[in-house]
């Protein structure tokens, strides 16, 4: 029986760990899971280890002050790990908790496969050559990583998006159809409003993006909210008469945009994926944005325009993340 023990620390990585698992199972009908993620990979089956609403820890700030539950899970599961036995260790992102457990397999001679690679091409450059000494084999997701590990000596292989495997098939059946019906929508054109899947990134985005649907009055707005979040987050912007909220219907809702405001990320892409017009804000933690400042070089935080390698969407980070400038 193969064993494999995969960890996850957020919501996206619960998506790519589930569809990767599900393509685990098809290839291999003996195998055991145990791994770290959300209800995605649940499903999927195998034993939760712990789910990404206790891990996700976003801004060096709020690390700081939860360094010690960090230190915690990151001991527990070095002796998880060891009880387990794994044939293969599967890393998904989450780099600041991942390496350190890449850098201990590695010692313990556990195989260590990297899926969906830490952005160190846009800080700590240093850590390439923790992956190159830890990691076994690395699967980058955007075409221009695997020149930039190749460069360092990585053992690395790109095999495309996840998300063109995810959306695509979606997009063309024609499944999103109805989506107005279910959830009692009016005629109006839609914005989409995507505030990330993380409570701090929802409580200090949300109420930025929500404060716009106020100048618009012939659009309705609606937000991708998830269930694995504390209901409380949306409902206190849930009493606007043009603002609807729906639960884990993402997909649906692009599909049945016309235009988006999205929190950086993951989503950024996949409102590209379904062709449509969108905005990216962010705001982190002051303190956590200004160390942030120092320290990362690239010129976008979208993955759009970090991509095509040129400005095609507009971002509104921090300061500019104002409801005039969301406006215009």
């Amino acid at each position: 029986m193969a064993r494999y023990y995969i960890i996850a620390g957020e919501a996206s990585g619960d998506m790519h760990g589930a569809n990767l698992m599900k393509q685990l199972i098809k290839l291999d009908n003996d195998h055991d899971f145990r791994f770290w993620g959300g209800d995605r990979m649940s499903l999927a089956g195998g034993h939760l280890v712990k789910h990404t609403k206790e891990l996700a820890f976003m801004g060096f700030l709020e690390v700081l002050l939860n360094i010690r539950t960090i230190l915690r899970n990151i001991r527990y599961c070095k002796w998880d790990i060891l009880e387990y036995k794994p044939d293969v260790l599967i890393l998904i992102d989450y780099p600041g908790f991942n390496l350190r457990i890449a850098e201990f397999a590695s010692k313990k001679g556990i195989r260590v496969v990297y899926y969906i690679s830490p952005q160190v091409w846009a800080w700590k450059s240093s850590r390439v050559k923790k992956i190159k000494k830890s990691v076994d084999k690395l699967l980058v997701i955007l075409p221009f990583e695997m020149d930039f590990y190749r460069g360092s000596g990585v053992n690395v292989e790109f095999p495309g998006h996840p998300l063109l495997d995810e959306i695509v098939p979606k997009r063309k059946s024609g499944s999103f159809e109805g989506f107005r019906q279910k959830n009692s929508l009016p005629g109006k054109p839609l914005v989409a409003l995507l505030p990330g899947s993380r409570t701090q990134e929802i409580s200090k985005i949300l109420n930025g993006m929500v404060s716009v649907a106020s100048c618009f009055s012939e659009y309705h707005f609606v937000v991708a909210a998830v269930s694995e979040q504390d209901r409380s987050l949306y409902e206190r912007v849930a009493r606007l008469d043009n603002l609807s909220v729906v639960y884990d219907q993402t997909y649906a809702l692009l599909a049945n945009s016309h235009a988006a405001i999205v929190a950086s990320g993951t989503a950024t892409l996949e409102a590209a994926l379904f062709g449509v017009p969108q905005v990216v804000v962010y705001r982190a933690n002051p303190v956590s944005y200004h160390i942030a400042k120092q320290l990362v070089n690239i010129e976008f935080i979208s993955l759009v325009n970090l991509i095509m390698g040129r400005e095609v969407i507009r971002e509104l980070i921090q300061g500019d993340f104002t409801t005039e400038k969301l406006g215009r």
